[in-house]
């Protein structure tokens, strides 16, 4: 916005040119035009987006080290960990091998030129560094608003430390007080209409297969499979017997509930700080 805000004022300013203005003021003109564009996206760059790059940063700072097994998440707040991690690599000669939890965080990994790896030859993990979209203060998760949940929990699982990272606005006390969208469940196409009777049925709330918006019909996940969001109506005491329970439902994939999984909770803060949870 601020690119084409500067481009229509410099049109301007080229116009009034040529009707006689010296070329001494329209440089000046544009010079201040193009300070104070830069200035306006540089305020644009939310605090949100700036608490982002923070968690992220503190998070490969603190748990990324030489010879690292690293799993690698996904999400808008994974680029600046990606961008940090790539940095620190390129610096500091580190020897990481990165596995990917996504399409996204694959292509993340070749493009900053970082060594690919995956669970194959990568079994075990030092540590998972992933997003979410919403963390209690037990350190609950919901996460999957991507599409990504699957991936997401067997890399984490297998990873001795799981590290998550996000801004101020994704802490809550208790998981659905500032996400809205439900939990994320992945399912095999063909039962994801008796997957939501059940879930309804058993769990109470609202499901609804979620569905895609650059494209017709639903969204579909790197693993092929839909995903339904579930809208509880009341917090239940206790998710891991929620998070069981699901599973057990035949055509359920995974849960976007990752529950006891997490081990340290960086969240950027609206100052600029970051805030540890453990």
């Amino acid at each position: 916005m601020a690119g084409t805000s500067v481009l229509l004022h410099c049109r301007s300013l080229m116009w009034i040119g040529s009707r006689g203005v010296t070329s001494g003021a329209i440089n000046n003109n544009i010079s201040f035009i193009v300070k104070q564009s830069v200035r306006d996206f540089c305020s644009k760059m939310s605090a949100a987006e700036l608490a982002k790059k923070a968690a992220a940063c503190a998070a490969v700072d603190n748990h990324v080290t030489d010879n690292c097994m690293l799993g690698v998440g996904s999400g808008s707040t994974i680029v600046y960990a990606v961008e940090r991690l790539a940095d620190r690599v390129k610096t500091e000669n580190l020897k990481v091998q990165c596995v990917p939890t996504s399409f996204q965080a694959r292509q993340l990994i070749i493009n900053h030129g970082l060594n690919l790896s995956d669970l194959e030859r990568t079994p075990e993990l030092d540590v998972a560094i992933d997003g979410a979209d919403e963390v209690d203060d037990q350190m609950n998760l919901i996460k999957g608003g991507g599409g990504c949940l699957t991936q997401e929990k067997i890399v984490a699982a297998n990873a001795k430390y799981f590290v998550v990272i996000a801004d101020y606005r994704k802490r809550s006390k208790v998981l659905g007080e500032q996400w809205k969208k439900g939990v994320p469940i992945e399912v095999i196409p063909m039962a994801y209409k008796p997957v939501i009777s059940q879930l309804c049925m058993q769990f109470g709330g609202k499901a609804e297969l979620r569905m895609a918006k650059a494209k017709a019909g639903p969204v579909v996940t790197d693993n092929g499979n839909f995903i339904i969001d579930w809208q509880f109506d009341a917090v239940p005491e206790n998710w891991k017997s929620v998070n069981q329970e699901i599973t057990l439902i035949p055509g359920v994939v995974e849960t976007g509930l990752f529950v006891n999984m997490a081990k340290k909770v960086y969240f950027g803060m609206d100052d600029g700080t970051v805030s540890i949870k453990e």
